[in-house]
C-alpha cells in the first residue's frame, strides 16, 4: 500500500471508516476537532451518518443508540468533554454495546488548556464511569499506531461487546506523518459484521420467529452480581491482548518508561543514550488497560538500579501502575510536565545522566 501524509486525527477518522464505522456523533472541542470535521465529509461517501450533537451528552447517547442496532459507532472528544460523556460510556458498558471512542487529551483539570497533556490516565484506565467497569485502552505514540489501533479497536469492541478507548493527546492528534492506511472493508463485509450481531441488536424482529423485544435491564441484586462476575471473567481474558514495546532491557541499569507521546520522546532519548554506551532500557505500554505489569516484573533488579517515569502529568499518574509492578524492588524517579507543557528529549537525557551518575 502507498503511504499518505495525514494528521493523527485524520488518520484515526479514516481508519475508523475503513474498519466499518458508519455512525459518528460528537461535539467540537480542541484538540480533536479534525476527527469530526473529517468524518462529516467522509461518512456520507460510504453511506454512513455524521451528527454534530447539541452537546457531548447528547452525542454519546446517540452513539449508544446507534451501537444498539449493531452499527459500528464512534465518538471523540478531549478531556473535559470526555468527562461529560462518561455516564453514556458507562451505560454502553452496562448494556454490552460495542462502541469506540477517542480522547485526544488536553491540560486540566476543569476546562484547563487546549494544549496537550496526559492528565487523563486515571480516568481512562481506572474510572471511566460508575460501576467499576473496565475497557481496553490503547495508547498510540505515532500516527501509524493511531490508525492501526483504531482499525483494530472496532473488532475488539465487537468481539467483547464492550467500549474501547483510544487515548491520545493534542500532539498526536495534530502532528502530520506518513501513514499506511489499513485495508478498506467492503460494504458486504460491513453488512456481514452487523449481521453477526443480529441475535441481540435492535433491528426489528418477527414475533412469530422468536424474540420480539429487547430484554429489560438487570435490576435484581443477584442478577447484577452475576453480570459483574461475567464482566470480571471478560476482563481477565484480556491478558492475551496486552501490548508493550521494550528496548535494551537485557543490560539496562536504568529503565525509562512512558506511554503515548511521552513514550515516543523517551524512546528517542534512550536511543541517543545507548549510542553513547550508556546502559539504558525502555518500556512503553501500548495498552494502558490492561497494563503490561509483566514487562516490569521480569526485570533483573540486581542490575536495574532505578526506573525513570516520564509523563506529561503532574502529579504523575501512570507511576501508580509502575509501582504495582516494581513492588519496591528499586527506586522510581520522575521527569514530568503538565498543563500543556510538552516534554523535551533533552530533559529526559539530562535526568537519565544524573541518575546514572549516582
Amino acid at each position: 500500500m502507498s503511504r499518505v501524509f495525514m494528521k493523527g486525527n485524520e488518520a484515526i477518522a479514516e481508519a475508523a471508516v475503513r474498519s466499518g464505522c458508519r455512525f459518528f456523533a460528537g461535539y467540537p472541542i480542541t484538540p480533536q476537532n479534525e476527527i469530526p470535521e473529517y468524518l462529516s465529509r467522509r461518512l456520507p461517501d460510504v453511506g454512513g451518518v455524521f451528527v454534530q450533537g447539541e452537546s457531548e451528552i447528547a452525542s454519546i447517547n446517540m452513539v449508544y443508540g446507534a451501537g444498539q442496532t449493531g452499527t459500528r459507532s464512534m465518538t471523540s472528544s478531549s478531556s473535559c468533554g470526555i468527562s461529560l460523556k462518561s455516564e453514556g460510556v458507562s451505560f454502553c458498558a452496562a448494556a454490552r454495546v460495542p462502541i469506540v471512542y477517542c480522547n485526544m487529551a488536553r491540560g486540566g483539570p476543569g476546562i484547563g488548556t487546549i494544549q496537550p497533556a496526559q492528565q487523563d490516565y486515571m480516568q481512562a484506565t481506572k474510572a471511566s464511569g460508575n460501576g467499576g467497569f473496565r475497557m481496553l485502552v490503547f495508547a498510540p505514540s505515532t500516527v501509524q499506531e493511531a490508525a492501526d489501533m483504531t482499525y483494530a479497536a472496532f473488532d475488539y469492541a465487537q468481539r467483547d461487546r464492550n467500549p474501547v478507548l483510544i487515548l491520545g493527546d493534542g500532539v498526536l492528534g495534530t502532528i502530520m506523518e506518513p501513514v499506511e492506511l489499513p485495508r478498506m472493508r467492503s460494504e458486504e463485509e460491513v453488512a456481514q459484521l452487523k449481521r453477526e450481531l443480529s441475535d441481540w441488536t435492535l433491528i426489528g424482529h418477527d414475533p412469530d420467529k422468536g424474540r420480539a423485544f429487547i430484554k429489560p435491564g438487570v435490576w435484581s441484586t443477584k442478577g447484577q452480581e452475576q453480570m459483574c462476575k461475567d464482566n470480571a471473567a471478560l476482563y481477565d481474558s484480556w491478558e492475551k491482548d496486552v501490548q508493550v514495546e521494550t528496548i535494551g532491557l537485557e543490560d539496562a541499569q536504568l529503565v525509562i518508561t512512558g506511554y503515548g507521546i511521552s513514550g515516543r520522546i523517551a524512546a528517542s532519548a534512550v536511543g541517543k543514550l545507548r549510542t553513547e554506551g550508556l546502559k539504558v532500557g525502555f518500556i512503553r505500554p501500548k495498552t494502558v488497560s490492561p497494563f503490561p505489569y509483566g514487562a516490569y516484573e521480569v526485570l533483573d533488579f540486581h542490575r536495574v538500579k532505578c526506573i525513570l517515569d516520564v509523563e506529561m502529568a503532574i502529579p504523575a499518574l501512570m507511576i501508580y501502575d509502575v509501582r504495582l509492578a516494581v513492588k519496591d524492588r528499586c527506586p522510581i524517579e520522575t521527569c514530568l510536565h503538565a498543563g500543556g507543557e510538552i516534554m523535551s528529549r533533552e530533559e529526559i537525557i539530562e535526568k537519565a545522566r544524573a541518575l546514572l551518575a549516582k
